[in-house]
């Protein structure tokens, strides 16, 4: 086996040092290596703070770079800043619940949030608001449309890559399945969501969000079995936040009656 040979030393020792960290892909410290060093010698700084000041840029660039990623792997979409939420229109919505979850201890607990209430009160907005914060932290985030991803299951069974498929909605710290329910769950549907809801459940974290309250769920299975095994596993230690008031979108005249109170 050839080993490869290695870099002669370079007459100056600033372009050396460029080299070397991008040998070592130490990106961001090489390309400002010459200002940190300039500054270095500016503020008399010694070799232990010098070296310090070097890795902490280095693992800044790193983290911003893991967080970008991040951002782009969960599928949020456009998210708007908590602060400008009016909470004062959400009874039973409180901010302090809210600030909790954005810390993201309940993907560390694998724990389920539950965001219920009719269209227009702000559900998803809240669902990627705090998976954003999720984000942040460092965990791992998809956002999906539940039909979109119970379709896309259905159909890596023809092609062959169900389990890769699967993988793809089990392997994230954090899931977000985006309007449950919109639509009744035929029997395929309810077997891909039972095995899913199952396989993260005390493994991974869930945030749906739903525009029914519990008792409608029977009427979205094929079978309420079906539907009192699935819920009992989202709701097992779960945060429940209920979404009530008028909402930002709909007209006052069509938004019906109140949601099912469990």
């Amino acid at each position: 086996m050839a080993r490869s040979k290695a870099r002669p030393p370079l007459a100056n020792p600033t372009q050396e040092l460029n080299l070397l960290a991008r040998d070592l892909d130490l990106t961001a410290l090489a390309e400002k290596l010459p200002d940190l060093l300039a500054m270095a010698e500016q503020e008399n700084l010694g070799y232990t703070d010098l070296v310090m000041r070097l890795l902490r840029v280095e693992m800044r660039a790193r983290q911003e770079r893991r967080l970008e990623r991040g951002l782009r792997r969960a599928h949020l979409g456009s998210v708007e800043d908590l602060d400008s939420f009016d909470f004062s229109q959400r009874p039973n919505l409180e901010p302090r619940v809210i600030k909790e979850l954005c810390t993201g201890r309940f993907v560390e607990e694998k724990r389920n949030v539950l965001c219920l209430g009719k269209p227009g009160l702000g559900k998803t907005r809240i669902a990627r608001s705090i998976a954003w914060a999720v984000c942040q932290a460092g965990h791992s985030v998809l956002f999906v449309n539940t039909a979109a991803m119970l379709e896309d299951l259905q159909a890596s069974l023809a092609d062959g890559t169900y389990r890769r498929a699967l993988s793809r909605y089990t392997k994230p710290a954090l899931l977000v399945c985006d309007e449950f329910g919109y639509e009744p769950f035929d029997a395929a549907a309810t077997k891909f969501l039972f095995r899913l809801v199952s396989l993260r459940h005390r493994t991974g974290s869930i945030i749906l969000t739903a525009n029914t309250g519990f008792k409608a769920w029977k009427n979205l299975f094929p079978s309420e079995p079906a539907a009192v095994c699935t819920v009992d596993r989202l709701i097992d230690g779960a945060t429940i936040l209920r979404f009530t008031g008028e909402g930002f979108r709909v007209p006052k005249e069509i938004l019906g009656a109140p949601l099912d109170q469990e």
